[in-house]
């Protein structure tokens, strides 16, 4: 696949062991740039490059990577739900864009390539952060509608959404 951004040319393909540096690079930065101010302090003082890398290493499969440049630049990370309330249904586990390659059509792209892999499933889910306004926003735009579910991730309420494919 491939996409002119100016004068770049975004690649999305799967990931393998050998992006687990750029992929968690891109989880670590995202965190940052997206959850800042959105959990506490304590939570974000915890993140570290070093175990981002680290979980990219150990869990490459379900991964696609975004580049631009020969350099990774977003993620997404799908499989089948975790939910037990919720059968024959995919989740997008994980997408992450470095904020300056937001708004460009990549998220959509790697959400794309998700439901793909996910396609022998009737229905996807996500949980996203419900104050992460953007992030739903997308996520609607999508067609994925809250389902009333919701859980607490670091003292934060995350809510799940879920397409009908």
């Amino acid at each position: 696949m491939g996409e002119d951004l100016g004068k770049d040319k975004l690649i999305i393909r799967k990931a393998t062991v050998e992006d687990a540096e750029g992929k968690g690079y891109v989880h670590y930065h995202s965190w940052i740039e997206t959850y800042t101010g959105l959990f506490p302090d304590e939570v974000m003082a915890r993140l570290s490059l070093e175990k981002n890398i680290q979980l990219a290493k150990d869990y490459p499969e379900n991964t696609y990577v975004a580049i631009v440049d020969n350099k990774i630049i977003g993620f997404s990370c799908y499989l089948q739900s975790r939910d037990e309330d919720l059968d024959d249904t995919g989740e997008i586990m994980a997408i992450y864009i470095l904020k300056e390659y937001q708004g460009l059509g990549i998220g959509k792209k790697l959400m794309e390539v998700c439901y793909k892999e996910l396609s022998k499933y009737s229905k996807l889910s996500l949980w996203v952060l419900g104050s992460n306004k953007k992030s739903v926003g997308f996520y609607e735009k999508q067609g994925f509608v809250a389902d009333g579910k919701t859980k607490m991730l670091h003292g934060k309420e995350v809510i799940r959404m879920i397409k009908s494919l």
